[in-house]
């Protein structure tokens, strides 16, 4: 988009101090990296209604590990982290009965979902997740162990070079630019 393009274009000319281009922008704002509670937030945000076993001390965990994500790294975190449930059934060899709430009507518990599980859990049957009919498939919930995965996978796109630099840039032509 025009918007993108312009965006880069600023960037790409602050390091090289091209003035004609900085006096076409009227300020620069700096936006800080959220803090640890509003990173907390963000977890809840993107998560939604999704559903999860993730307690409200995990949800603070998370916000303290992140520390130096913008909101939209912890957007590609806990997108990931939807993923998890996914991955684990795809990559499952061993599935087992559990209980659920029925699809057709919540008050109804079934009994003969299959949900992948180790191959040593009682109950545990070997077959792939192609033998099982979609009705009877029951996902696991997004976990701590997801997100925690997830937050090792994707790591925060600025770096404390970027910081330096914006100090830097609002030191030599200060917030006006």
């Amino acid at each position: 988009s025009l918007l993108t393009e312009v965006l880069e274009a600023v960037v790409s000319t602050q390091s090289t101090g091209d003035s004609a281009i900085r006096r076409r922008f009227e300020k620069r704002i700096y936006i800080p990296l959220p803090e640890a509670e509003a990173r907390t937030v963000m977890f809840k945000l993107h998560l939604g209604t999704t559903p999860h076993v993730i307690t409200e001390e995990q949800f603070h965990d998370l916000g303290n590990r992140s520390d130096g994500y913008s909101g939209a790294d912890i957007g590609i975190v806990v997108r990931d982290a939807l993923m998890q449930p996914v991955r684990k059934v795809q990559q499952a060899t061993h599935f087992k009965k559990v209980s659920g709430p029925s699809r057709d009507d919540p008050n109804v518990t079934r009994y003969d979902y299959l949900s992948p599980c180790s191959p040593g859990d009682t109950g545990a049957m070997e077959m792939s997740w192609m033998n099982i009919n979609g009705d009877d498939l029951l996902e696991p919930k997004v976990d701590m162990n997801d997100m925690l995965r997830s937050l090792t996978n994707c790591r925060p796109t600025v770096g404390q070079d970027d910081l330096k630099q914006h100090v830097q840039f609002t030191q030599d032509f200060g917030q006006e630019g």
